[in-house]
């Protein structure tokens, strides 16, 4: 796990900082969501009423595709030195752009948006991160997120 330093940082703030490897959402996945979440609707669950719908299938709940950015994340941690923890702080704005259909792959791009100390051994960072689908001119969803990270 690479930390950097605050000028290292400062630097990197507006560019991309990590694009993850493609992941398919499968029908179990979304099965083993639905039940988790209990949150069974039929668009989700029920592959033979799903193909009579404009999607021509299951689709993914939205909030699968968001909950998919703490893993996609792995390929852009950026983490101030000196850390020793960092916890999801929340969302600021998330928008589903496009359907994620059963069978689809997806993968997330990250940008730093910033990078700012509240108080000493505290910051919190704002990432843009989009959900890509492949081959799909419009993402799956977009958002701005936010992390804390704690120092000793």
């Amino acid at each position: 796990m690479a930390t950097y330093n605050r000028e290292t940082i400062k630097a990197i703030v507006g560019t991309e900082v990590g694009v993850s490897d493609w992941l398919t959402v499968t029908q179990d996945m979304v099965n083993q969501f639905a039940a988790l979440t209990r949150d069974p609707v039929e668009i989700h669950t029920n592959v033979e009423l799903a193909k009579l719908t404009p999607f021509g299938g299951t689709i993914a709940h939205g909030l699968l595709t968001l909950s998919l950015i703490g893993g996609f994340c792995t390929s852009a941690e950026v983490l101030m030195e000196g850390i020793t923890m960092g916890l999801n702080y929340g969302f600021d704005k998330v928008r589903f752009i496009a359907p994620v259909k059963t069978g689809s792959r997806l993968r997330g791009r990250f940008f730093l948006r910033s990078m700012e100390e509240k108080k000493p051994g505290q910051w919190v960072s704002t990432f843009d991160v989009t959900i890509e689908i492949e081959g799909e001119d419009k993402p799956a969803l977009v958002a701005e997120w936010l992390g804390m990270q704690f120092a000793a």
